[in-house]
């Protein structure tokens, strides 16, 4: 196994590194993950389709969840399609920079998928809470700012925790133990004092991360309270099923989250969170446009439409 260094300046300097992917079921990586990124692409790429072209589908809910799977794309594609070649050419490769700009990409949509799921959040909560000036409150404006300031806004968040780690050294090995350039996995390989980033890392964590999550809860609470208070068993069931797949995918995202974050894997340099890193990058986003259409009766009929369409032919 060759390590790729450079001479700069009396030290050496890391220009590669080498991912170990999952080492212990080499045959089954790329089936596996083959069929879960072209299922997950599919899957999203049919449900923004659908909501574009059904106008019974241009809705604040149905505009977020578009905007949730092109989010899904984006991630598959930020870590699949260099991880794929690596596994027919045996070749784990990546350069400094790429690796760089894969941990921006990466990053940025992990926190643009919370802050959307917050946005969709207070949709449901105004949906609930507020139904008579829904119309009013969601309006197309609102939406269409919303995701703007959440993809905007997340844009930009890593750029300079990604600037500092580009300036600096890793010198004493560059073997990565992940599949794709994870930040704490990249860490652990610097010769560099990671104490300013790592300051900087809990501050973005409690913004990006912490407040979303107690927006949401705090919606929900709202959300839950209203529901209860409703007189009829049926408007309680109604209610409820308005939320329930915005709600289980929330407990996916954070459920994962916590997994990858707070196990002890994540400070042991021994030790990495593949695993529940791997189930969010690969599981969630096919998963998620599963749980909406399974759950929306008007996404179905819009399906439906769309297959049951057939073709037609302009005679000459």
């Amino acid at each position: 196994m060759e390590h790729k260094y450079r001479e700069m300046e009396n030290h050496t300097i890391v220009t590669e590194f080498l991912f170990l992917g999952f080492s212990d079921v080499p045959e089954l990586q790329l089936p596996l993950f083959l069929f879960l990124y072209l299922t997950a692409m599919l899957l999203n790429l049919l449900i923004i389709c659908i909501v574009c072209a059904d106008q019974h589908l241009h809705t604040p809910m149905y505009f977020f969840l578009a905007n949730l799977s092109a989010l899904d794309i984006c991630t598959l594609t930020t870590i699949l399609p260099k991880l794929l070649p690596n596994f027919l050419t045996n070749n784990s490769y990546i350069s400094f920079s790429g690796c760089i700009l894969q941990m921006y990409c990466y990053y940025m949509c992990v926190d643009t998928e919370i802050l959307l799921l917050t946005a969709m959040a207070f949709d449901r909560y105004v949906a609930i809470c507020n139904p008579l000036r829904y119309t009013i409150i969601m309006n197309k404006r609102v939406c269409v700012l919303l995701a703007a300031i959440t993809w905007v806004t997340e844009a930009l968040e890593p750029v300079p925790h990604t600037v500092i780690i580009s300036q600096f050294s890793f010198c004493d090995s560059n073997v990565i133990n992940h599949f794709f350039c994870e930040i704490t996995a990249v860490l652990k390989l610097s010769c560099t004092d990671t104490s300013v980033l790592d300051t900087m890392t809990l501050a973005a964590s409690v913004i990006s991360g912490l407040t979303p999550f107690l927006l949401t809860l705090t919606s929900y609470v709202f959300i839950i309270s209203t529901i209860l208070k409703i007189q009829s068993a049926e408007g309680k069931s109604k209610a409820f099923s308005t939320c329930f797949s915005h709600l289980t995918v929330i407990i996916l995202l954070y459920g994962t989250m916590i997994g990858i974050y707070m196990e002890p894997s994540s400070w042991d340099s021994t030790k990495s969170n593949k695993l529940p890193t791997a189930v969010y990058i690969f599981t969630l986003p096919l998963l998620n446009p599963l749980i909406y259409s399974l759950r929306s009766k008007e996404l179905k009929v819009a399906l439906k439409k769309a297959l049951s369409r057939k073709p037609t032919y302009v005679s000459r």
